[in-house]
């Protein structure tokens, strides 16, 4: 009985080694560090687009502020001309009104589409504005996540090398046969060769044992096991 307890012992600290060790491995291949790094340079690269977006919006901004001006420049000079009196002739006056009417819409026109420009360069620099902060914020964690990596893998280190001295002094107070059987077992059954009967109850399948062979592993001479997945069993 003391010797499957102590592989019920054996068990439990096997399976934190297993725990401790998948762990180590998933930070080793640098899975969380990748994707922590693939969000920050999305991240990045939308603050890049929305950037650039902005640039050309200011370039063609400066495009119709520049028509603008000239337009405004033409309409003086044109009105200069209608209203200096140096042009008399009605014919030619009407002409100048057209010129000056056809100058003052155009302009109009940009005008209009430079306010709309205005309006959707605010969005984007509002929209620029929230990615700058996401990415700050993303960058930032890339660095906690670099850092809280290597110290977990430090601890992970120190907690299986801690592991592996308790285990070797377990395993060496079980009995040679029982713990080539028990090895054997975690092997095909997934980490787990004893487990615990409770109730009735396999611990390792969570299966109910028959009442026959439940009195029949009480009294066997030899190593309990469970009749249906074959775990040792610790009763």
């Amino acid at each position: 009985m003391a010797a499957t307890t102590r592989l019920l012992d054996l068990q439990a600290l096997d399976l934190a080694i297993d725990r401790s060790s998948a762990r180590r491995r998933v930070l080793e291949s640098g899975g969380e560090l990748a994707a922590a790094r693939a969000s920050a340079d999305r991240a990045e690269a939308a603050l890049g687009e929305l950037r650039l977006a902005i640039d050309a919006m200011n370039r063609d901004a400066a495009k119709f502020e520049h028509e603008i001006d000239s337009l405004s420049s033409k309409m003086a000079d044109e009105q200069s001309r209608l209203y200096g009196g140096a042009v008399a002739n009605a014919k030619e006056l009407a002409s100048i009104q057209h010129e000056i009417d056809n100058l003052e819409r155009r302009r109009s026109d940009r005008e209009d589409e430079l306010l709309a420009l205005m309006e959707q360069r605010e969005d984007l620099e509002r929209r620029a504005k929230e990615a700058e902060a996401e990415a700050t914020g993303l960058r930032a964690a890339l660095q906690v996540v670099g850092g809280d990596t290597a110290e977990e893998l430090e601890r992970i280190a120190r907690e299986l090398e801690d592991a592996a001295g308790r285990r070797a002094a377990l395993a060496a107070q079980i009995d040679p046969d029982l713990l080539e059987l028990y090895e054997e077992l975690r092997a095909q059954k997934k980490g787990v060769g004893a487990a615990a009967l409770i109730d009735g109850v396999c611990q390792g399948c969570h299966e109910k044992i028959s009442a026959v062979e439940l009195d029949r592993v009480r009294h066997a001479d030899g190593v309990p096991r469970c009749e249906y997945c074959r775990r040792i069993l610790v009763l």
